[in-house]
């Protein structure tokens, strides 16, 4: 997948694509009935199939000092973008001064113009432009002046008639239910960065952790959960087995949320490698207790049951 941010500087071949255009926060099952409905247009009239996202995120933009709330930086999109088939991932940069251009001119602009889109497609609520007055209404109408085909898709939902959204992923998480973000998803949610360097206490107790910096992610619930995860570059079949704890590590003073991994059955020193790590069930609350002895002991029962729940899936 070729990744562009800049349609004045976009190549040929990068233009008349079938385009799934929105923020994809999560490339959720209800994203990816847009992005390959733009995929099955573009197949069908040999065009290139592209997805058109807006880096940083608008609710970080016009938010800038809220909760951390991404489901998926920049990078995890990508990837998964990339495994859904995506030929061409254009990255448009969002800021205040952007938001406040009118809908129509970023249709003449940037869509028609800039990339010489010929099919649109969009979920059936997406806006856009100062004051979000642009809709799939306007899109519909100018398309037609503008020579593009413009579809809208209908929201997808879950056999119980839950509608399939960033939303819902996030109110699970917060809930401490990845099983129900991963239905969501249609893959388990996972949370990826650099290993870093932590305070090392858990070597001295036997539990040495892979520590990562949340950074703008999604809070879930603090918590201990059963976790799989992957080192950058292995295969997801060779996924390693683990227990973690996602918190403030009242026990021993912490401060700021860290995700810390214990890997089971492992000793490499993976400092500064990108791991992805994957909430498979959660197991209990993050506590404090009253001495690190007390605290080892009741990870010892953790691993047990987190080895437990990772066996029998």
């Amino acid at each position: 997948m070729r990744i562009y941010r800049h349609y004045e500087t976009l190549p040929a071949e990068a233009r008349g694509a079938a385009i799934a255009i929105g923020n994809f926060d999560g490339v959720h099952k209800g994203h990816c009935q847009v992005i390959n409905e733009a995929g099955s247009i573009a197949k069908t009239a040999g065009i290139p199939w592209a997805v058109l996202t807006f880096e940083p995120h608008p609710r970080s933009v016009f938010q800038p000092n809220g909760a951390p709330f991404r489901l998926t930086p920049f990078r995890a999109k990508a990837r998964a973008l990339e495994a859904l088939g995506v030929d061409i991932m254009i990255v448009q940069k969002f800021s205040r001064a952007f938001s406040q251009s009118p809908a129509e001119d970023f249709v003449k602009t940037v869509l028609a113009k800039g990339f010489g889109v010929k099919h649109l497609v969009s979920g059936y609520d997406f806006v856009f432009g100062h004051g979000r007055q642009g809709n799939c209404e306007l899109l519909l109408n100018l398309g037609q002046q503008l020579g593009f085909g413009f579809t809208a898709i209908s929201a997808v939902e879950s056999p119980d008639g839950t509608v399939y959204s960033s939303t819902g992923i996030r109110q699970c998480l917060e809930a401490g239910n990845p099983a129900g973000a991963a239905d969501i998803l249609g893959r388990p949610y996972s949370i990826e960065g650099r290993v870093a360097h932590g305070q090392k206490l858990g070597r001295t107790i036997g539990f040495p952790t892979a520590n990562i910096h949340l950074g703008t992610v999604i809070r879930p619930k603090r918590g201990i959960y059963a976790v799989r995860a992957t080192l950058e570059g292995q295969p997801s079949g060779q996924a390693l087995a683990g227990v973690a704890n996602i918190g403030t590590r009242p026990t021993v003073g912490g401060v700021g949320d860290l995700l810390e991994v214990y890997l089971f059955d492992f000793d490499a020193d993976i400092y500064g490698a990108r791991m992805s790590v994957e909430l498979v069930e959660f197991i209990r609350n993050e506590a404090k207790f009253d001495s690190v002895e007390e605290m080892r002991q009741e990870i010892v029962r953790d691993a047990e049951k987190a080895r437990a729940i990772l066996a029998s899936e």
